[in-house]
């Protein structure tokens, strides 16, 4: 799921926004104004790598195409699913098929009806090419039956209480009619000629400058049609440059989550409007079970122990996050979260006592146990990251524990975690908002994003039970007790839940937000509402 890790690279601050005059792009709309009444302008960082909304992994890619493609439900702000494309949804008794019921008013740009047949071509088509993640939560499908234009029943080796939400958020149903003609799906680039069923159509690409899509008039989920004629993304080096062009009224809405630090230069600002979005992920360290001696419980229970869990919250996210109580079981998540957890204690001392009894010792008396030092990599684009790893290193060493840092080329970092080369692993989820599925691939033997490489039979156990169930009360209990043994385990030290901040023009409202940075106020929902004032 590294489509889910967060990427964004915005290492920003109060003084590059001045630096940032000299090199803010020029404007290639005429009249150097944002939209205007029928045009939306949205700031984004990069342009669209793939326009194939099965393989693109990006957040500009997933911004453009999720105007285009439908998905089959969408997601309130707890994570739980609405519907979208998809009206009704439901398992048989014993789990091994379910249904989904389909609107009949959506209509692909080209004329052709969306139907049954789209979502049985999409869907057979990720699994036999193994397309993206939406492949890896699929594991028990096995067919898809177009019952009607309107329903689909899907045929599971058993019962997975997570497949329909899966497949209702993470696939997006592509035309059967142009997909089914190109040989491999995967491989098809869908990079001109684009046929949409979503709010919006792309129809110029004008690679480092702009993406322009127009409104799709019948598009049946917001009344009269969406209310903006045109959608255009404005391509700028980095956030700082979008922030300058909000300010000079070039954009209208800028996509990427705000630095803590340059929110606050925007707070007050009459004429813009600030938006608080909840994170569906978490930001967090992982330590390589696979090496001496962090397969020790004790090393793992002292480094947690080592870590000012406040302090990261109020100095390196200006208080933009929310303590987990160390569970993979967030507040965003509500259905889910468990009250009895806590958060782990910053306690060098305690730190230091876990270490002498498993052993350890500090011999030559420098205030750092002897053979304890461990090599921790993070993305060193990641602002946020960057600040905090410097409070562990610190904090650490209170605790007798060294840390060396290495803060890598994006490349690089994703190199080494796919490798596992690290003692520790920092980083952040942007998306884990169905905890059975989740955990299943972070947290089991197998799981592909396994990043500690904990094998724990117990936990594996509870985890496959809870796919088990088709309903989320059942599925609670045993993933609840999941989540405790990850915790008491220390298989992962989760820091904090990140409250993102979004900004655009006062002149708009309507917006509809959704959870995490890549929904927020860009999901299609919203833009297609969305009104100048």
């Amino acid at each position: 799921m590294r489509g889910t890790l967060r990427t964004l690279a915005t290492a920003m601050g109060l003084l590059s926004i001045g630096l940032a005059t000299a090199c803010s792009p020029s404007n290639p709309d005429s009249g150097g104004e944002s939209g205007g009444p029928d045009r939306l302008v949205i700031g984004t960082t990069a342009d669209v790598v793939n326009y194939n909304p099965l393989v693109g992994n990006s957040r500009t890619d997933t911004w453009v195409t999720n105007l285009m493609y439908p998905r089959l439900m969408g997601m309130g702000l707890d994570g739980v699913r609405t519907p979208y494309l998809a009206t009704e949804w439901a398992y048989a008794p014993d789990g091994k098929s379910a249904t989904v019921t389909l609107r009949d008013d959506f209509t692909w740009s080209d004329g052709e009806k969306v139907t049954a047949d789209d979502v049985v071509f999409t869907i057979e088509a990720v699994a036999k090419e193994k397309i993206g993640v939406v492949a890896g939560l699929i594991p028990a499908f096995q067919k898809a039956t177009a019952v009607s234009p309107t329903k689909v029943e899907f045929t599971l080796s058993q019962a997975d209480g997570t497949f329909l939400e899966n497949v209702g958020f993470w696939m997006p149903i592509v035309p059967e009619h142009v997909f089914g003609k190109v040989g491999s799906v995967q491989e098809f680039a869908n990079d001109a000629n684009w046929v949409s069923a979503g709010p919006y159509q792309l129809t110029t690409v004008e690679r480092g400058q702009r993406y322009v899509l127009k409104r799709m008039a019948d598009y049946p989920l917001v009344d009269g049609g969406p209310k903006a004629a045109e959608v255009v993304f404005r391509v700028f080096p980095d956030v700082n440059t979008e922030a300058l062009a909000l300010r000079n009224g070039e954009i209208d809405l800028i996509a990427n989550a705000l630095p803590p630090a340059l929110a606050k230069t925007l707070e007050g600002d009459s004429k813009l409007k600030l938006v608080k979005v909840p994170s569906l992920g978490w930001a967090h360290m992982q330590y390589n079970l696979a090496r001496k001696p962090l397969d020790q419980l004790a090393v793992r229970q002292a480094l947690a122990a080592a870590v000012d869990y406040e302090a990261i919250r109020r100095v390196a996210l200006q208080g933009s996050a929310v303590s987990s109580n160390s569970s993979v079981l967030t507040p965003t998540l509500k259905q889910w979260q468990d009250p009895s957890a806590t958060e782990y204690a910053h306690d060098p001392a305690k730190a230091r006592q876990l270490l002498t009894g498993a052993g350890f010792t500090d011999g030559n008396a420098d205030g750092l146990f002897d053979g304890l030092s461990l090599r921790m990599i993070y993305d060193q684009a990641d602002p946020n990251i960057a600040k905090w790893a410097q409070l562990v290193r610190d904090s650490s060493k209170e605790a007798g524990i060294e840390i060396k840092l290495e803060g890598l080329e994006r490349n690089t970092y994703l190199a080494k975690t796919k490798e596992r080369d690290y003692d520790i692993y920092a980083g952040s989820w942007a998306i884990m908002e169905n905890p059975p599925a989740n955990l299943t691939l972070a947290f089991t033997c197998k799981g592909f994003i396994n990043y500690a490489n904990a094998c724990d039979p117990a936990l594996d156990k509870l985890i496959n039970e809870s796919r088990g169930y088709l309903d989320q009360a059942q599925q609670k209990t045993a993933i609840q007790a999941a989540a405790k043994i990850i915790s008491e385990q220390v298989y992962d030290n989760v820091l904090y839940v990140e409250e993102f901040t979004f900004a655009h023009s006062a002149d708009w409202s309507g917006f509809l937000v959704q959870p995490s940075e890549l929904l927020s106020i860009v999901n299609p929902q919203s833009l297609a509402q969305a009104t100048d004032n």
